[in-house]
């Protein structure tokens, strides 16, 4: 059982959904991204997922793009973004953290896959989104972050039809993250209804909890999807205000009407 199995078990004991927030590491510099960090959990966020800055963002739209951007320039990485869970762990350690990103800053590192595994493993991570790996590649990360002790999560898509679904579950842990609408982050809304039979439909098919994400801003979507999904995730919406400059107290308030609207669900 991992941090994400246990916090799962905990929201159904007490028929709760689970609210995802994202955020990019390093953004808008270590200091204030660690200090957003620290104030999710009391803002009511279940699990924790940390964008690992890159050049090449393809499933990102513009808001996480530009969040990616700003954390570059200040020197954000792999090995920065483990340093900063490494501190949160300092004060928490049952929060559940999934790093999401891409393979190749992960294989060009130096000591490639295994030496992240045992660097994210000592950090403190509990799972893994990578999501320019399909369920082909799994020996290249997957198989190896289970081994070690992670859990490893996909997404599945309104594309994903049911020849390719049971591919897209083999091997995965933890739970299946429901892209809830055909694009990129930020760029439409999710919608309960058309999510409601998808969710049904992979939750039969993986066994796992499904959180949907994409397309979700408002502490009212945050509700109708998690109605029909074992959680949500928002991401965008939060990296926007982080992208403005807001205050941490302010964003963080933000936070918690979405946590609040989520757990309604």
């Amino acid at each position: 059982m991992t941090r994400i199995d246990d916090r799962f078990a905990a929201l159904k004991a007490q028929s709760k959904k689970a609210f995802v927030a994202y955020m990019m590491a390093s953004d808008p510099d270590d200091a204030t991204a660690l200090q957003i960090m620290r104030g999710l959990p009391d803002a009511g966020v279940d699990i924790i997922e940390l964008g690992m800055p890159f050049t090449d963002p393809m499933a990102d739209g513009s808001t996480i793009q530009a969040a990616g951007q700003r954390a570059l320039a200040q020197g954000g990485s792999v090995s920065r973004t483990l340093d900063i869970v490494r501190e949160f762990r300092r004060d928490d350690t049952t929060t559940p953290i999934v790093l999401m990103g891409y393979y190749n800053p992960i294989y060009a590192r130096k000591g490639g896959v295994t030496q992240f595994l045992t660097d994210a493993v000592e950090a403190g991570i509990d799972g893994l989104i990578v999501v320019d790996l399909p369920p082909e590649e799994d020996s290249e990360l997957c198989v190896p972050a289970t081994a070690a002790g992670l859990n490893f999560i996909r997404l599945a898509t309104p594309t994903t039809d049911d020849r390719r679904l049971p591919a897209v579950v083999r091997n995965i842990t933890g739970f299946v993250y429901y892209v809830s609408v055909t694009g990129i982050t930020g760029a439409a809304a999710a919608n309960a209804a058309d999510v409601a039979p998808e969710v049904a439909r992979i939750r039969a098919a993986a066994g796992l909890p499904v959180v949907v994400g994409f397309g979700i801003s408002t502490p009212e979507a945050a509700e109708a999807i998690a109605s029909v999904a074992d959680g949500c995730v928002v991401g965008s919406a939060i990296v926007k205000q982080i992208g403005e400059g807001r205050p941490v107290p302010e964003i963080l308030a933000f936070v918690r009407d979405l946590a609040a609207g989520a757990h309604r669900g």
